[in-house]
């Protein structure tokens, strides 16, 4: 081995076997370090590895949402449905006109009822009062109209009763009529001016001054109220 035997001269042998050595110390150097910076023992590699380390651990927090944002939507994408308008009800159906078949007894539904006064008397006067009967049906019809049915009151402000047509004069007769469609049928009445109750025994004075109501009554149908002024 040290001593190289051939037919060229010595320092060629030594001259490869120099070569060869330094091929190997190389191959060995450089896996050496190829083997050094896999592992990253520099500390060049060690602070890039922990870089690139910490950055991976801490990229995806970043860029993660967050976990209400994936589970409930951003309130400016959701659509909130338009309400539907609200329908407007419909008005409810006129009253049916009254069906009065012709020529039978009217129906409270198409017999009319009025009271007429002066509208102002004088304390202790004797106005004229009016009863006012109408067919308002389309067709005939008869109504019973006797005095007994038939009746008007005072009233004062509070609803006090002052005066009745039948307390002290009670009347009767037997009066059933035909009336026709439009047909007005007038019963006047003389008022003494003076108060009374249906017993007619307490004391009758003349109602004082203000303002009062008439109503009419009709079997059992009752008229609207009429003022009557009292000077």
């Amino acid at each position: 081995m040290l001593h190289p035997v051939g037919p060229l001269p010595a320092s060629v042998y030594w001259r490869r076997r120099l070569l060869v050595l330094l091929l190997l110390v190389a191959v060995l150097g450089g896996g050496s370090w190829l083997g050094v910076a896999l592992l990253g023992g520099g500390p060049e590699g060690s602070a890039s590895a922990a870089g690139t380390s910490e950055a991976a651990s801490t990229a995806p927090a970043a860029a993660e949402p967050p976990a209400l944002d994936r589970v409930l939507p951003s309130l400016a994408s959701v659509q909130t449905p338009t309400p539907p308008p609200t329908p407007t009800p419909a008005p409810p159906p006129a009253p049916a006109a009254p069906v009065q078949e012709a020529g039978a007894p009217c129906g409270d539904d198409v017999v009319a009822l009025e009271v007429r006064t002066p509208g102002t008397v004088a304390s202790g006067s004797s106005p004229t009062l009016e009863l006012v009967v109408t067919n308002t049906a389309a067709v005939p019809c008869t109504r019973v109209l006797d005095k007994q049915l038939q009746e008007m009151v005072l009233l004062d402000a509070a609803g006090t009763r002052l005066w009745g047509s039948n307390d002290c004069r009670p009347e009767t007769s037997s009066d059933t009529r035909t009336l026709q469609p439009g047909e007005q049928v007038v019963f006047p009445l003389v008022w003494t001016g003076l108060t009374s109750e249906p017993t007619c025994t307490a004391e009758r004075v003349p109602v004082a001054p203000g303002q009062y109501v008439l109503r009419a009554r009709l079997d059992t149908e009752t008229s609207p109220d009429a003022v009557l002024t009292i000077t």
